[in-house]
């Protein structure tokens, strides 16, 4: 029995550490912005995991999405969230949920802001920023997606 287990995990074993190591290649790639960076960590059918680094000082733009949500959970530095028209002061273990179509900003103080974000809905891609003012000036670079968002509830904060 040992044998022919062996046997099939020599025949699977190769095809399964390519897959895996393609993906953890993927993920882990880092993309580069003015603002700092971010990687992505995880996806699925309906989810994107990512983790975005906000250096100290600056700040992503102001911006909203049409076809997804997301949720950010701090996990280092400080700084403030903003969600439509409300905002936050942002440490280690912060939690904002910003609904599908709401106005929202990140903004690190004077550490790094270290951030988790999952996204979830249709439409998980860079195409689907909506920026409405940037200290870069990329408000005009980007398309922005196109459709209508959909019904909204107020953005959640728990401490």
């Amino acid at each position: 029995m040992g044998e022919a287990t062996a046997d099939i995990t020599s025949d699977i074993a190769p095809e399964i550490t390519t897959q895996t190591t393609d993906h953890a290649r993927a993920a882990a790639a880092i993309c580069e912005r003015p603002w700092g960076w971010f990687e992505t960590l995880a996806s699925g059918e309906g989810y994107l995991v990512k983790r975005l680094c906000i250096r100290a000082g600056q700040r992503i733009s102001l911006q909203r999405h049409r076809h997804r949500l997301e949720h950010w959970v701090v996990v280092a530095g400080c700084g403030e969230l903003h969600c439509d028209g409300a905002s936050l002061t942002a440490g280690p273990g912060t939690t904002l949920l910003v609904p599908c179509g709401a106005v929202h900003r990140a903004s690190a103080g004077g550490e790094d802001l270290l951030i988790v974000e999952v996204q979830r809905g249709a439409l998980l891609s860079e195409d689907d920023i909506e920026r409405l003012a940037d200290d870069y000036r990329r408000c005009e670079a980007k398309p922005q997606a196109q459709g209508k968002p959909p019904g909204r509830s107020e953005a959640s904060v728990k401490m």
